[in-house]
């Protein structure tokens, strides 16, 4: 009896991918239930910040101030009337010809939205272009 010499034939070790997608697929499916996508508004606005202690001089502006009832006031002068007609009137009769003027609507916060609309549609028929609205900061803002 002979002794054989020659190496036993040995398989070449495989690698297992199956276990291996499997925990990938895990921490996938885990990572996809996790996270938390953050919606971006479409417009990012950054408001501008004023020094109240600072006053300034407005000579190009035009305060209308529109009170719960709808009546106006343009100037600190009432308006007579609610009518657009009547206040497209005194609008133009503060701008004084010029263009140039922007109009600060100040409205009450419980004023309909019609007294609003009017605003603006007696400023756009004055030739008064720019309009800006007037807001007050609440008071848990204003304590931060």
């Amino acid at each position: 009896m002979g002794v054989d010499f020659r190496k036993p034939k040995t398989d070449e070790p495989e690698i297992n991918l199956i276990p291996f997608i499997d925990v990938l697929l895990v921490i996938l499916i885990f990572l996809m239930l996790s996270t938390t996508y953050s919606k971006f508004t479409e417009l990012q606005i950054t408001l501008p910040t004023a020094d109240s202690d600072t006053l300034r001089d407005r000579p190009h502006e035009i305060v209308v101030g529109v009170s719960a009832d709808g009546r106006y006031v343009v100037n600190k002068k009432p308006v007579d009337g609610r009518n657009v007609e009547s206040l497209t009137a005194e609008l133009a009769a503060a701008a004084g010809g010029s263009s140039d003027m922007v109009v600060i609507v100040s409205a009450d916060a419980t004023t309909p939205h019609q007294s609003v609309i009017n605003v603006m549609d007696a400023a756009r028929r004055a030739g008064l272009a720019r309009l800006a609205f007037a807001t007050q900061t609440s008071q848990a803002a204003g304590a931060r």
